[in-house]
């Protein structure tokens, strides 16, 4: 992945503007440059801030817990120090406990999300992400009982430039894989990314979809790394770790795809997803543009949460 200066300038530079509301409205008075003193009251209205920031009441009580041990062990009294511990605490928290794909000749990605939440639009992203950094791509249309789902994947697969395989609306989303996969391989590609169904409603179905799915990947592209990411609404707040936990439990789940982080949304989310059930963010959606979908850096978010 791109990680020149200049890319993770720019693209801190947009997270910093999307989180604004919520750095100036939830956190902006706590942290003044007068440096006043830490007390009862700087904890409660911490605790506060932090549960609307949607990082849910079992993460904020974690969070105080260490920031408060860590003030007292280090002999910290100023709200200005509490904040660089506080940023330190909170990237820690959100840090994966895995690298995103090793860096080999090809790779899976599978994408799940309910309606709404910009799946199509992230891997129209994704794709657009991996081609610009010299990999070739092809995405595969798998969300095949949603209408026109292939179409507007279609429109994204042409604004990145890269192939799409798809069947007709209704067909059998494996069958679909399975034929991406042949064409993966006799193109010679990188990266497959596949959209999967995204419906709640019926999880014996969506699970054993989706492992329908995953077998025929590791039987047909055996070796080849997969990841599983869950698009989630950044806006939608704690009701975005409701859905992680309904797909997780039948998705094996790798990671998440955060959206909307473009001025609405308050980011809290983020910390939560990852303390409460483990799945790191992966990427990013900070904007509209083509390339406006980054690498999740848990130290540039914390930061501009703050």
């Amino acid at each position: 992945m791109d990680k020149s200066p200049e890319k993770k300038k720019g693209l801190f530079s947009k997270l910093k503007d999307g989180l604004k509301k919520t750095r100036d409205t939830l956190f902006g008075s706590l942290f003044v440059e007068t440096d006043e003193k830490i007390n009862s009251e700087f904890y409660d209205e911490l605790e506060e801030a932090m549960i609307i920031s949607d990082m849910g009441m079992a993460t904020t009580q974690k969070v105080l817990d260490s920031l408060r041990n860590e003030l007292k062990e280090n002999k910290i009294h100023t709200r200005s120090e509490a904040k660089r511990v506080l940023v330190r605490l909170l990237a820690d928290r959100m840090q994966p406990d895995t690298d995103f794909l090793p860096d080999t000749d090809q790779a899976v990605i599978m994408v799940v999300g309910v309606n709404g939440v910009g799946k199509t639009t992230s891997i129209g992203k994704l794709a657009a992400m991996y081609k610009s950094e010299g990999k070739s791509v092809m995405l595969a249309a798998a969300d095949t009982f949603r209408a026109a789902a292939a179409e507007q994947l279609t429109i994204w697969a042409e604004r990145a430039g890269v192939p799409i395989v798809k069947h007709n609306e209704g067909a059998d989303p494996a069958a679909v894989v399975y034929d991406a996969i042949a064409s993966f391989k006799a193109k010679k590609c990188n990266v497959l990314i596949c959209d999967t169904a995204g419906r709640l409603h019926n999880k014996v179905n969506l699970m054993n979809e989706l492992s329908k799915m995953r077998r025929i990947i590791d039987r047909d592209l055996p070796g080849v790394p997969v990841e599983v990411l869950l698009v989630l609404d950044a806006t939608t707040g704690q009701n975005a770790i409701a859905q992680a936990q309904v797909f997780g439990a039948s998705a094996g789940l790798t990671g998440i795809i955060l959206t909307k982080l473009d001025g609405t949304a308050k980011g809290g989310v983020a910390v939560a997803v990852k303390d409460e059930l483990g799945l790191p963010v992966r990427f990013v959606g900070v904007g509209e543009g083509i390339d406006d979908l980054q690498p999740f850096d848990a130290e540039a978010f914390a930061e501009a949460l703050m």
